[in-house]
């Protein structure tokens, strides 16, 4: 898992990457290589689930990212992430 810190006010260049960067997330998710990507509310932090072989694998991944040279990234190996395959909706008795 990646935790990743943005800038508190980001320059003109940051914004004008992020249609790259929402490209290259589609194409990580397309890959399985991405499992999970979630930005918190203020827009300060990221957290990305990765699947990878090893801490420098994911590392790679993230050096692609057209924003990476305006993160902070700590990456942690995970044991384990549960996540549904398919969620059905809850069936109703009415």
């Amino acid at each position: 898992m990646a935790d990743i810190t943005l800038p508190e006010n980001p320059p003109t260049e940051f914004f004008a990457l992020i249609p790259l960067q929402r490209l290259q997330v589609g194409i990580l998710f397309k890959s399985g290589r991405l499992s999970s990507y979630a930005l918190s509310l203020d827009r300060k932090k990221l957290w990305a689930v990765f699947n990878g072989n090893s801490k420098e694998e994911v590392q790679n991944i993230i050096d692609i990212f057209p924003l990476r040279g305006f993160m902070q990234v700590t990456i942690q190996e995970l044991a384990f992430v549960e996540e549904p395959l398919f969620q059905f909706p809850a069936s109703s008795l009415n």
